[in-house]
C-alpha cells in the first residue's frame, strides 16, 4: 500500500467533499441527533461507497493503458467543471429521510446511513475514487484515502460545518479541487497521447 496514493487520494476527495450535499446533509442530521450516533451511519455509508467505487474502478483498469489514461483524464476534467459551474450549491431535495422517530443508536445511525448513501450514489467523489483506483491499481490505499476524507469531511460538517464556512469562503475550496482535478486531468491525458 502506498502512502502517496492514500494521501493523494484523501486530499482529493476531501476538497470534493466539503461542498457536496452529503456534507450539508450531515450537517443537518449532526444539528438533530447525537453527533456520534449520525457520524457512525455517515461512515458505514461512505464506507459502502467507497467498496463500490473500487469495483468500478478496478473494471475501468481492465481497459488497455492509454485507455484508462484517456477516460480518467476526460473524468477529471468532468469532475472539474462540476465543480466549477455546479458549485456544490445543491440543496436537500431528493435526500431527505424520514426523521427516526427515537434517537435511539440504531434508528439515528440507520437513518444517518440512508440519507448519505441515497445521497451518495453516483456521486462526483464516488466518481474520483473509481478513476484513482483505475489510475494507481492500488485499491487498498485509494479505498483508505478516500473513506478516511469523506469521514473527514462528514465528521466536520457534524461537528463544526458552519464555523469552517465562516473561514475559509466555499468558492476557494471548490476552486482549488477543480484546480487539482485540471492538473490530474491534464497528466492522465499526457500520459494517453504519449503512452
Amino acid at each position: 500500500m502506498s502512502l502517496t496514493v492514500a494521501a493523494l487520494t484523501f486530499g482529493i476527495i476531501f476538497l470534493a467533499e466539503l461542498p457536496d450535499k452529503t456534507a450539508l446533509a450531515s450537517l443537518v442530521l449532526g444539528t438533530k441527533y447525537r453527533a456520534s450516533y449520525v457520524f457512525a451511519g455517515v461512515a458505514a455509508a461512505m464506507g459502502v461507497q467507497v467498496v463500490l467505487a473500487l469495483a468500478a474502478g478496478h473494471l475501468l483498469s481492465l481497459l488497455p493503458h492509454r485507455w484508462v489514461e484517456g477516460v480518467t483524464g476526460v473524468l477529471f476534467l468532468a469532475g472539474a467543471a462540476m465543480l466549477l459551474f455546479h458549485g456544490g450549491g445543491d440543496d436537500e431535495e431528493g435526500h431527505a429521510a424520514k426523521e427516526p422517530s427515537s434517537n435511539s443508536f440504531w434508528k439515528v445511525a440507520g437513518a444517518s446511513f440512508l440519507v448519505v448513501a441515497v445521497a451518495e450514489f453516483g456521486d462526483l467523489t464516488q466518481i474520483m475514487t473509481a478513476n484513482l483506483a483505475a489510475k494507481y491499481a492500488d485499491p487498498l490505499a485509494v479505498g483508505l484515502g478516500a473513506w478516511l476524507a469523506l469521514c473527514a469531511v462528514g465528521g466536520l460538517a457534524i461537528v463544526g460545518g458552519q464555523k469552517l464556512l465562516k473561514y475559509v469562503p466555499m468558492k476557494l475550496i471548490i476552486r482549488v479541487a477543480a484546480a487539482i482535478m485540471v492538473v490530474l486531468a491534464g497528466i492522465s491525458i499526457f500520459g494517453a497521447i504519449t503512452g
